[in-house]
């Protein structure tokens, strides 16, 4: 899968505003055992997808960062899923 380019990538983060390139996405989704939920869940949609995002877990607060190592860089997988992760939060 290729490399998304500058101007493919800033139309991409726009319509993600909570994920930010080079830092992945951050939420609180509740308390722990809520972070610790979430994270099951979005481990379901990631081996599903075949694609894991390097997960850090403070308490409530969950971040993700998502790159196709594969590919040296972001591709359309890693918006894919940040985009099934963010449906989890609506």
């Amino acid at each position: 899968m290729p490399i998304l380019g500058k101007d493919e990538l800033r139309e991409k983060l726009n319509l993600l505003p909570e994920w930010k390139e080079e830092r992945g996405g951050n939420c609180a989704p509740g308390d722990f055992v809520a972070a610790m939920d979430f994270v099951n869940i979005v481990a379901g949609k990631a081996e599903a997808a075949g694609h894991h995002p390097d997960i850090d877990i403070r308490y409530n607060k969950v971040r993700l960062a998502l790159v196709s190592h594969d590919a040296g860089g972001l591709t359309q997988r890693d918006f894919d899923l940040a985009e099934a992760i963010e449906a989890l939060l609506d």
